[in-house]
């Protein structure tokens, strides 16, 4: 949290009456505002941004003496306004956003452009089915047949596979009111079912055949089987053997409730172990509903690690807050922090949804984090509790709790809803609605524990006030009494408090921070391994950085032991040697094809594209070198509009197929496309090469051209995910940056806190990928996290340093380190207690989530208690040595008499 440490108040106030050390937290030592009396330092300097601070101060201070007053309206208005607000997720699994072509791929790919253009230009023709020439996916479902032996050529692993075939187009479905066949449902070619033509070849040969690849002759057409057949030794384009062969089952869309009933049923059936029995090979299935269904399935395995969060952090807030007086415990307090921040889930989720706001997936990691960060606010708010006077009356505690710590709160949460508010600029619809549920969340755990979280404060305060057991409420003694046994005297008298500063007493972690922690880093031989340890943490971080992999894998859409892995891991082993099948379209109406300049100059764009590495040149489908070699057989001139057009529909008629690949309307060509065949782009770099370099091209050609396939829809995050994410980052930082420069009046510290973000975003980016975490939509989420928690950690410790009242760099570092180191570590590890049940989820989604919160947390608490004390102390050395000096002059002269104001030199 951003804090501020206040300056020696001026007066005669005799040594022993001035407050200690604090116990937990910041909140006494350090208060965020200045005083709201007229007691000012006469030697602090005006600071720049009081017109914010002191206004903010004023506001809280009352709103807490009004809550210390009416504490039940303040409890019983959140539950209410959660209530209402909580019918919202009636509506939870109408507004469930799981498509993953919607929430994973950039809104406005430049893909969904181009193939919004072929779907106007291209229309299927259902009587001529063509899984080249589809504009999506389709609908369909998928075997993989591997062979245990050594080919599935063999005549066991063969009939196997007919008999598995046959099977599949006998299933039938139960429609609303009759059965409903295959055959029923299939795409048709030429009147009938559209077959896979591998098993036609083998089925009418016996499997005696012998094969040739990538293309086999097969009547009269060339069959290419680079997507049917895998692991194949091939010897002089003769096929010695194959390991797998791949089957698809196209269906009609035309009836598509009943279609996804039949792929429904289909899983349903390899699922339960309803196959025939194999012994010869084994199978992998998938159907274009898999990723979507499976996507859902992971938003259900993760409702039972809600509970185990929630037992963890209510455990850890209890003996966080346990204490032996069995007055002054907080084990409610704490109860009731953890559920304020379950409130400001509920009421914020349940309002979006309300509103309308989609449900992805990705949403069901923030309540873990939110968690997190009401539990870390609970404990600055309990912190500051314990500083108070104890004999003040309940509304002026309160008041003074809310005027260091809700404060030191609301500027954190700022810097938070801003971190997440901006992350709704990505382009990707998952990461939005995650900002946008979390920074919402953000803000009701701010507004629950300024209402609900500190009215139950003021009556547990009402409590120890008429000094009351926690657990029975009953009256208990302040002094212990001899004549009974020790075991009472722990149990039933409570109260106690420190007598010379009338607050409660401190705790033993502040003494191990000061006395053992502080002057261990201090010493010369640990800054210097500080140092190094940096340097090596940089140079791993940067190693990392550079060897990133981008964009998702679908297959982590999954959980780990879902079927459809099985299936990616047998497709990528056999079938990753050919890629996309991709168009080339000539987009220009107008474009002159009967001219034969025009002509060449298309064929040489169509050679660059033939030429490039990643391009199989000898696989290319052009209607229109087939209508110029079907002219040069006829004798025909091409040259001549009337009579190109007049020959083209004949041509036409002799390949029905290639109707598909002109858009011939009114007489006029309106577009047309081609085909290249791409190889070897298996991993996402060369998906993303291969996609920038195919879109080069074809802006570098002279007729207007664009190239699609329906996978560019995914390759498209790989454009625009390390770019969008490096602006994002930038003006978040920005931000922050500019938050701190306004609230911090410091500039060295705003710029401490500004090289922390840095650092620890390098860090988090080059160690993620040495785990093993791509960037993605999902891990960009997480990245915006990493800023807000960055200012969060380094803002603490390095303002505290500068502001110190201390004379050396060594005894500033110590003075910041006891009075917020421990502070830190709580909120570290009451954050990571929120993510770490999601470390066992079967889910790379919940995973990348927990793995990436970990670095966060991790390497913000590393750069807060290690790396920037450490700094700080060798650049106050290097900058300041005459000042220090001064300081250290002024301050012994000045404490020569007692009567003279205290100055507070800042560096």
């Amino acid at each position: 949290m951003l804090v501020w440490r206040k300056a020696p108040q001026v007066g005669l106030e005799p040594q022993t009456h001035q407050r200690a050390e604090p116990s937990q937290a910041h909140c006494a030592a350090v208060p965020l505002c200045p005083p709201l009396n007229n007691n000012t330092p006469l030697a602090m300097p005006a600071r720049p941004t009081d017109c914010v601070q002191k206004p903010l101060c004023n506001v809280l201070h009352e709103l807490g003496r009004l809550v210390g007053q009416y504490p039940w309206y303040f409890l019983v208005v959140p539950l209410l306004i959660s209530a209402a607000f909580g019918t919202g997720f009636l509506f939870l699994k109408e507004r469930e956003a799981l498509d993953i072509e919607d929430q994973f791929t950039p809104v406005d790919g430049p893909a969904k452009k181009e193939r919004r253009f072929v779907q106007d230009h291209f229309p299927h023709l259902d009587s001529h089915f063509s899984p080249l020439r589809l504009h999506t996916e389709g609908v369909y479902a998928s075997l993989i047949a591997v062979s245990l032996s050594s080919s599935i050529f063999s005549q066991e692993a063969l009939e196997e596979v007919l008999h598995l075939d046959r099977w599949v187009r006998r299933l039938t479905v139960q429609s609303t009111h009759h059965p409903v066949t295959y055959a029923q449902l299939c795409v048709r070619d030429n009147g009938r079912c559209a077959s896979n033509i591998i098993l036609d070849i083998l089925n009418e040969t016996a499997g005696q055949t012998e094969l040739t690849f990538p293309f086999h002759q097969f009547h009269s057409h060339r069959v290419f089987l680079g997507s049917r057949v895998g692991g194949m030794q091939v010897n002089s384009s003769r096929v010695q053997s194959a390991r797998a062969i791949q089957l698809f089952y196209y269906l009609t869309e035309d009836n598509i409730t009943q279609s996804f009933a039949w792929l429904h049923y289909f899983t349903a059936m390899f699922s339960n172990g309803s196959i025939p029995e194999l012994h010869q090979v084994s199978v992998s299935h998938f159907t274009s509903l898999s990723r979507q269904d499976e996507l859902k399935g992971n938003s259900k395995s993760v409702i039972p690690f809600f509970s185990v969060t929630y037992f963890l952090a209510i455990t850890f807030s209890i003996l966080s807050c346990s204490r032996f007086d069995c007055v002054r415990n907080k084990v409610w307090v704490a109860i009731f922090g953890v559920l304020s921040a379950g409130l400001a889930v509920l009421s914020s989720f349940g309002m979006l949804l309300l509103c309308g706001a989609p449900f992805p997936l990705t949403v069901a990691t923030s309540p873990f984090l939110i968690l997190g960060i009401g539990v870390d606010d609970m404990f600055i708010m309990i912190s500051c509790w314990q500083q108070t006077s104890v004999l003040d009356q309940v509304e002026a505690r309160l008041a003074n709790t809310y005027k260091e710590a809700a404060v030191s709160i609301s500027i954190t949460t700022l810097t938070d809803i801003l971190a997440f508010y901006i992350g709704i600029m990505m382009p990707f619809r998952s990461v939005q609605s995650f900002c946008l549920y979390t920074g919402t969340a953000v803000l009701f755990c701010y507004i629950y524990n300024t209402t609900f979280f500190g009215a139950f404060l003021a009556l547990n305060g009402r409590r120890e006030e008429h000094n009351r057991h926690w657990l029975t409420c009953m009256k208990v003694p302040k002094e212990s009494v001899q004549e009974r046994p020790k075991s009472y005297n722990i149990c039933c008298v409570g109260g106690a408090y420190d007598k010379t500063t009338n607050t409660e007493k401190t705790q033993p972690m502040n003494n191990f921070f000061k006395k053992y922690y502080g002057p261990f880093l201090t010493k010369t031989w640990t800054k210097v391994f500080v140092i190094f340890l940096y340097i090596g943490y940089v140079a791993v971080s940067i190693y990392g950085c550079f060897h990133i992999q981008e964009g998702i894998d679908l297959r982590n859409l999954a959980p780990d032991d879902s079927y459809i892995v099985n299936h990616y891991t047998n497709e990528e082993m056999y079938f990753s040697e050919y890629g996309p099948n991709v168009m080339v379209v000539v987009t220009d109406k107008e474009f002159p094809y009967w001219n034969e300049s025009d002509r060449t100059t298309l064929a040489l764009c169509l050679q660059d594209f033939q030429k490039l590495p990643f391009v199989d040149s000898e696989i290319f489908i052009s209607w229109l070198a087939a209508y110029e070699s079907y002219a040069n057989q006829t004798k025909i001139n091409l040259s001549n509009e009337t009579i190109f057009k007049t020959n083209l529909l004949q041509f036409l008629s002799y390949v029905p197929e290639f109707n598909q690949d002109i858009n011939l309307t009114d007489d006029e060509i309106l577009a047309s496309r081609f085909f290249i065949q791409t190889v070897n782009v298996s991993s996402t770099l060369h998906q993303k090469n291969m996609l920038n370099t195919l879109r080069e091209t074809a802006a570098q050609c002279p007729v207007p051209l664009l190239v699609y396939h329906p996978a560019f829809i995914y390759y498209d995050q790989y454009v625009v995910i390390v770019s969008n994410t490096i602006n994002n980052i930038v003006v978040a930082t920005m931000v922050m940056l500019t938050i701190s420069l306004l609230l911090i009046p410091n500039p060295i510290c705003s710029l401490w806190v500004t090289f922390a973000i840095a650092s620890v975003i390098a860090g988090v980016t080059g160690f993620m990928a040495l785990w093993n975490v791509n960037l993605d939509s999902v891990s960009m989420i997480n990245l915006v996290i990493c800023i807000g928690f960055s200012v969060d950690f380094s803002a603490h410790i390095s303002y505290a340093f500068v502001s110190s009242k201390q004379t050396t760099a060594d005894e500033k570092a110590v003075d910041a380190l006891c009075n917020l180191g421990y502070p830190v570590m709580q909120g570290a590890v009451s954050t990571l207690l929120g993510v770490v049940v999601l470390s066992a989820t079967k889910s790379y989604i919940f995973r990348t989530f927990f793995k990436i919160m970990f670095l966060v947390i991790s390497f913000g608490l590393l750069h807060a208690i290690v790396f920037i004390p450490v700094f700080l102390m060798v650049s106050h050395a290097w900058y300041n040595p005459a000042k220090a000096k001064i300081q250290t002059n002024l301050v012994t002269d000045m404490s020569l008499n007692d009567t003279i104001p205290k100055l507070q030199i800042q560096p």
